[in-house]
């Protein structure tokens, strides 16, 4: 997540990044999809992956 620095002009650029006739739920799916880059960026930096390998054998075999 971007820190408290970082927010308002991210924040900014995402509503710059939108078309004129964009409405509140295009707003709020493209906070969606930074949140959730963002969350995965901290997690990858943390460690916290997963193989290709592994994630296609869970995908196959989910209750194992």
């Amino acid at each position: 997540m971007a820190d408290a620095e970082s927010l308002k002009p991210a924040a900014h650029e995402l509503v710059d990044r939108l078309p004129d006739d964009a409405s509140w739920e295009d707003l709020m799916y493209q906070i969606y999809v930074r949140a959730t880059i963002d969350a995965g960026l901290q997690d990858a930096d943390a460690g916290r992956l997963v193989a290709h390998e592994e994630a296609v054998r869970r995908l196959r075999h989910p209750a194992s």
